[in-house]
């Protein structure tokens, strides 16, 4: 019989770890690897090295879905994953347990779930844009992505959902042009708060300047 080993994680530094590792040793795991860390934060070093430490035959277990996942998609692809390695999965809360038959099913069904909604924000996304175009603009690929096809890009971005590549593909446009955009964006958002700063120093600047002149 293989190990169990666990994954813990809090968001903020104001939360305790402590229910999820006294549930996770009475549950019998060998291991707890613990951090603090948004789940929506790609790297997780201690989650890197709960995966290094699995073998086939053993066990990951978490307390909560959502202390692996950073979305459905993400939970998903890392069960199947561990799979493929021979490797279980156990969520204590939810009592899932991929070693058995249900635990399986529960994920097959989950996977389902997960093709579905990126299928709904695809056509949602698509029919919005037909509809924008048949009330303004008529055919042609736009030399550039609009504003609002640039906020569509980045709350899908947000979401995790899609690749770039298919996000690419729902408004029509290459990946390259996506990337090119979304860095735009960005970089605008962060020069027009730099602006603000400036502006604001200028401001409170000039009534000294003015009483400097006037002595």
């Amino acid at each position: 019989m293989g190990s169990l080993i666990a994954y813990a994680r809090v968001s903020t530094a104001e939360q305790s770890v402590d229910l999820q590792t006294d549930e996770l040793r009475a549950a019998g795991c060998v291991k707890v690897f613990t951090e603090q860390v948004c789940g929506a934060v790609d790297r997780r070093p201690e989650l890197d090295r709960a995966l290094e430490q699995l073998r086939a035959g053993d066990t990951l277990v978490v307390w909560r879905l959502d202390r692996l996942g950073r979305s459905l998609r993400h939970l998903i692809g890392t069960v199947t994953g561990l799979d493929a390695q021979g490797v279980g999965f156990r969520s204590l809360r939810e009592s899932i347990d991929t070693t058995t038959s249900g635990g399986r099913l529960v994920f097959h069904l989950f996977g389902a779930l997960a093709q579905f909604e990126r299928e709904v924000i695809r056509d949602r996304t698509v029919a919005g844009l037909a509809s924008a175009r048949a009330r303004g603009r008529v055919g042609g690929r736009p030399p550039k992505l609009t504003v609002d096809q640039v906020r569509t890009a980045r709350r899908l971005y947000e979401e995790r959902e899609l690749t770039v590549a298919e996000i690419g593909g729902v408004l029509g446009v290459s990946r390259t042009s996506i990337y090119r955009a979304l860095h735009r964006y960005l970089a605008g958002a962060a020069g027009g708060g730099g602006g603000q700063r400036r502006r604001r120093t200028a401001t409170a600047a000039a009534p000294a300047a003015a009483a400097g002149a006037g002595s």
